[in-house]
Protein backbone atom coordinates (compact mmCIF):
# COMPACT_ATOMS: atom_id res chain seq x y z
CA UNK A 1 0.00 0.00 0.00
CA UNK A 2 2.91 2.50 0.73
CA UNK A 3 4.07 2.25 -2.79
CA UNK A 4 0.42 2.80 -3.84
CA UNK A 5 0.20 6.10 -1.61
CA UNK A 6 3.39 7.08 -3.41
CA UNK A 7 3.39 6.29 -6.79
CA UNK A 8 -0.29 6.59 -7.93
CA UNK A 9 -2.27 8.79 -4.92
CA UNK A 10 -4.30 9.89 -7.36
CA UNK A 11 -5.98 6.58 -8.69
CA UNK A 12 -6.02 5.75 -4.93
CA UNK A 13 -7.87 8.03 -3.73
CA UNK A 14 -10.07 7.30 -6.67
CA UNK A 15 -11.02 3.70 -5.40
CA UNK A 16 -11.09 4.52 -2.35
CA UNK A 17 -13.96 6.77 -2.97
CA UNK A 18 -16.11 4.32 -4.30
CA UNK A 19 -15.61 1.45 -1.60
CA UNK A 20 -17.88 0.91 1.06
CA UNK A 21 -15.22 -0.75 3.41
CA UNK A 22 -11.46 0.09 3.24
CA UNK A 23 -8.69 -2.55 4.85
CA UNK A 24 -5.43 -0.96 6.06
CA UNK A 25 -2.83 -0.60 8.48
CA UNK A 26 -2.56 1.83 10.72
CA UNK A 27 0.67 3.25 9.11
CA UNK A 28 -0.89 3.39 5.73
CA UNK A 29 -3.91 5.18 7.26
CA UNK A 30 -1.80 7.80 8.56
CA UNK A 31 0.34 8.08 5.87
CA UNK A 32 -2.43 8.11 3.38
CA UNK A 33 -4.04 11.01 5.21
CA UNK A 34 -1.05 12.93 6.45
CA UNK A 35 -2.38 12.77 10.07
CA UNK A 36 -0.53 10.98 12.85
CA UNK A 37 -3.67 10.51 14.85
CA UNK A 38 -5.47 6.95 14.23
CA UNK A 39 -8.81 8.68 15.05
CA UNK A 40 -8.67 11.73 12.92
CA UNK A 41 -6.76 9.84 10.34
CA UNK A 42 -9.70 6.97 10.05
CA UNK A 43 -12.45 9.94 9.89
CA UNK A 44 -10.16 11.38 7.12
CA UNK A 45 -10.37 8.18 4.95
CA UNK A 46 -14.26 8.01 5.47
CA UNK A 47 -14.43 11.61 4.04
CA UNK A 48 -12.97 10.44 1.15
CA UNK A 49 -16.03 7.69 0.67
CA UNK A 50 -15.92 4.71 2.96
CA UNK A 51 -18.58 3.82 5.22
CA UNK A 52 -16.52 1.44 7.32
CA UNK A 53 -12.73 1.95 7.76
CA UNK A 54 -10.63 -0.93 9.36
CA UNK A 55 -7.36 -0.29 10.87
CA UNK A 56 -5.33 -3.51 11.34
CA UNK A 57 -2.48 -3.09 13.77
CA UNK A 58 -1.14 -6.76 13.72
CA UNK A 59 0.05 -8.39 16.82
CA UNK A 60 -2.76 -5.91 18.81
CA UNK A 61 -5.17 -6.43 16.55
CA UNK A 62 -7.39 -3.89 15.47
CA UNK A 63 -9.75 -0.81 15.16
CA UNK A 64 -13.06 -0.47 13.49
CA UNK A 65 -14.41 2.83 12.60
CA UNK A 66 -18.25 3.80 11.20
CA UNK A 67 -20.23 6.78 11.36
CA UNK A 68 -21.88 5.28 14.35
CA UNK A 69 -18.88 4.45 16.39
CA UNK A 70 -15.33 3.15 17.27
CA UNK A 71 -14.69 -0.74 18.63
CA UNK A 72 -11.24 -2.22 19.01
CA UNK A 73 -10.55 -5.49 18.93
CA UNK A 74 -7.14 -7.15 20.53
CA UNK A 75 -5.49 -10.00 18.12
CA UNK A 76 -6.50 -13.77 19.84
CA UNK A 77 -3.80 -14.35 22.05
CA UNK A 78 -1.27 -17.13 21.25
CA UNK A 79 2.02 -18.59 23.06
CA UNK A 80 3.42 -19.35 19.92
CA UNK A 81 3.67 -17.27 16.29
CA UNK A 82 5.53 -19.53 13.48
CA UNK A 83 4.50 -17.72 10.24
CA UNK A 84 2.62 -13.87 10.55
CA UNK A 85 2.72 -13.76 6.79
CA UNK A 86 -0.82 -13.23 5.65
CA UNK A 87 -2.40 -12.80 8.61
CA UNK A 88 -3.82 -9.36 7.19
CA UNK A 89 -5.38 -11.07 4.39
CA UNK A 90 -6.72 -13.85 6.52
CA UNK A 91 -8.47 -11.00 8.82
CA UNK A 92 -9.96 -9.40 5.78
CA UNK A 93 -10.90 -12.80 4.11
CA UNK A 94 -12.75 -14.07 7.55
CA UNK A 95 -14.28 -10.25 8.12
CA UNK A 96 -16.14 -10.58 4.67
CA UNK A 97 -16.77 -13.91 4.67
CA UNK A 98 -18.29 -13.94 7.82
CA UNK A 99 -20.50 -10.30 6.38
CA UNK A 100 -21.27 -12.09 3.26
CA UNK A 101 -22.44 -15.48 4.80
CA UNK A 102 -25.23 -12.85 7.05
CA UNK A 103 -26.66 -11.50 3.94
CA UNK A 104 -27.38 -8.64 2.28
CA UNK A 105 -27.64 -5.27 4.74
CA UNK A 106 -24.88 -6.83 7.21
CA UNK A 107 -22.37 -4.27 6.67
CA UNK A 108 -24.56 -1.83 7.29
CA UNK A 109 -25.17 -3.34 10.87
CA UNK A 110 -22.87 -1.85 13.81
CA UNK A 111 -23.02 -5.46 15.56
CA UNK A 112 -22.87 -7.51 12.35
CA UNK A 113 -19.51 -5.60 11.98
CA UNK A 114 -17.90 -5.89 15.62
CA UNK A 115 -18.93 -9.79 14.88
CA UNK A 116 -17.08 -9.97 11.62
CA UNK A 117 -13.96 -8.28 13.41
CA UNK A 118 -13.77 -11.20 15.93
CA UNK A 119 -14.51 -13.82 12.78
CA UNK A 120 -11.63 -11.63 11.14
CA UNK A 121 -9.20 -11.79 14.03
CA UNK A 122 -10.24 -15.76 14.61
CA UNK A 123 -9.38 -16.72 11.08
CA UNK A 124 -5.83 -14.82 11.44
CA UNK A 125 -5.14 -16.35 14.43
CA UNK A 126 -5.10 -19.67 12.69
CA UNK A 127 -3.07 -18.33 9.86
CA UNK A 128 0.19 -18.06 12.38
CA UNK A 129 -0.01 -20.75 13.73
CA UNK A 130 1.90 -22.62 10.73
CA UNK A 131 3.63 -21.63 7.58
CA UNK A 132 1.60 -20.30 4.34
CA UNK A 133 -1.72 -21.76 4.52
CA UNK A 134 -0.91 -25.14 5.91
CA UNK A 135 -3.03 -24.57 9.17
CA UNK A 136 -5.75 -22.98 7.58
CA UNK A 137 -6.18 -25.78 4.53
CA UNK A 138 -6.74 -28.28 7.61
CA UNK A 139 -9.29 -25.86 9.85
CA UNK A 140 -13.34 -26.92 10.27
CA UNK A 141 -15.91 -24.70 11.18
CA UNK A 142 -15.81 -26.85 14.39
CA UNK A 143 -12.67 -25.13 15.15
CA UNK A 144 -13.40 -21.92 13.77
CA UNK A 145 -16.73 -21.71 16.41
CA UNK A 146 -14.81 -22.93 19.13
CA UNK A 147 -12.02 -20.36 19.11
CA UNK A 148 -14.61 -17.54 17.99
CA UNK A 149 -16.52 -18.26 21.33
CA UNK A 150 -13.52 -18.49 23.65
CA UNK A 151 -12.82 -15.24 22.00
CA UNK A 152 -16.02 -13.82 22.50
CA UNK A 153 -15.22 -14.81 26.47
CA UNK A 154 -11.99 -13.56 26.56
CA UNK A 155 -12.93 -9.96 25.30
CA UNK A 156 -16.22 -9.44 26.91
CA UNK A 157 -16.82 -7.54 30.22
CA UNK A 158 -20.40 -8.03 29.82
CA UNK A 159 -22.24 -9.45 32.81
CA UNK A 160 -19.00 -8.65 34.87
CA UNK A 161 -19.84 -6.28 38.13
CA UNK A 162 -18.14 -3.01 38.47
CA UNK A 163 -15.80 -2.85 41.62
Amino acid sequence: MNLWIQTARDSLLQTIGVVDIVFMNDAEIRMLTEEPNLVRAARKVMDMGPRVVVAKQGEYGAALFTAEGFFALPAYPLETVVDPTGAGDSFAGGFLGYLASQGEGAASDEGELRRAMTYGSTLASFNVEEFGTERVSRLTREEIDERFDEFRHITTIEGIPAA
